[in-house]
């Protein structure tokens, strides 16, 4: 028995990413939520502000806001996010014996659910939730192309540093499935161009306009009115956040960047783990029947990353920026994945010894972490 568990042991790694994935929650619900507390609590009360669309959305229902609410909503979106994914994967793959592995390698890796249940509460997660309602979506018509657009709107509201973290792979998504999949014509063309348009100047008001009008002791003492308990001025101490320049974050990043890029190292071996996935997505791309889109898919895979290579020199948060390419590259695979192919490529094999080592170690990695990795 022991030795076949050792030998095609898919199913025992599923049932430990689901035991990490508890003791992950367990731990982070004992942490203090700084950032992602304050971001309730800001809303549009002072004007159009950048970072303010889920404060503004809770307000609606409660004019204070309790601690314990950051988790609930966090997890009620992990919850959401997660069965979003299962239900992609079951479309696009199957849940088959043959393709276990191959989820393991996606839903279990570090870079997804788990790093996402670490990153309680933070926004990365929505833009993820979002690109695979786009995914699961009919893709024909132009009311697709126009909810990729509004999602991206929603995005840039939650927080405008989407435009570089989710909506290049919106972006790739809409273009995968509708326009290489249902052709380019002059209409929807012309609309993809206004909606993109739209977004950015949505982008470019929120980073250059959506500074807090008032002083920030003022900001903060209206923030400790919505607060359950105006005594935790300790939660409000990334308030400055809503008054630091772009000048500054840059220069922190970079003052930042000696320390931090010892991590590369460590980034870099977790995407080597990740290797028999990589390499069915190679394939993958390798099996398309157009080579145009070959060629286009390869070719947003580098716009993709060169999104997040900007991203890395503005903001220091380097190991939720790297999980979220990841997760990226795991969306764009389905994507790839629902064209057209001359040939079926090999899944990721059941009874590698190599890929089995591969496998476990992913799955015993419980996150890659928010700045530094763990």
């Amino acid at each position: 028995m022991t030795a076949r568990i050792l030998q095609n042991p898919w199913r025992l790694l599923l049932a430990i990413n689901a035991a990490v994935i508890v003791g992950v929650f367990v731990h982070k619900i004992q942490l203090p939520p700084y950032v992602p507390y304050v971001h309730l609590l800001v809303d549009y009360h002072f004007g159009f502000i950048k970072r303010a669309l889920i404060g503004a959305i809770v307000a609606l229902f409660t004019a204070k806001v309790p601690v314990w609410l950051v988790f609930a909503l966090g997890g009620a979106t992990w919850l959401v996010t997660s069965a979003l994914y299962a239900k992609l994967f079951q479309k696009t793959f199957g849940f088959t014996a043959k393709t276990l592995p191959l989820f393991v390698f996606i839903a279990g890796s570090p870079f997804f659910l788990k790093n996402f249940m670490h990153t309680l509460g933070h926004f990365d997660i929505y833009g993820c939730a979002l690109a695979i309602i786009l995914l699961l979506m009919p893709a024909g018509s132009l009311l697709f192309v126009a909810t990729a657009a509004l999602f991206s709107i929603i995005l840039v509201l939650i927080h405008h540093i989407h435009l570089l973290m989710y909506v290049p792979t919106i972006i790739t998504i809409v273009v995968t499935r509708h326009y290489l999949a249902y052709g380019v014509t002059r209409a929807n063309v012309a609309f993809g161009i206004v909606a993109l348009a739209a977004v950015s100047v949505l982008f470019f008001a929120a980073q250059f306009l959506g500074t807090m009008p008032i002083p920030e002791a003022d900001f903060v003492a209206y923030l400790k009115t919505r607060m359950v308990d105006p005594s935790r001025t300790d939660l409000l101490q990334f308030s400055y956040i809503w008054y630091q320049p772009l000048a500054k974050e840059i220069s922190d990043t970079w003052g930042r960047l000696p320390h931090n890029s010892l991590g590369i190292p460590v980034f870099a071996l977790l995407i080597w783990l990740h290797s028999p996935l990589w390499r069915y997505f190679m394939n993958l791309i390798g099996s398309l029947a157009n080579e145009a889109h070959r060629r286009l898919v390869i070719a947003a895979l580098i716009g993709v990353s060169l999104a997040y290579l900007v991203m890395f020199a503005m903001v220091f948060d380097y190991s939720r920026w790297i999980s979220n390419w990841a997760v990226c590259m795991f969306l764009i695979l389905h994507a790839v994945k629902m064209l057209p192919g001359d040939k079926e490529p090999a899944l990721i094999p059941e009874e590698d010894r190599k890929t089995n080592i591969f496998g476990l170690i992913i799955t015993l990695i419980p996150r890659v972490g928010i700045v530094r990795p763990f």
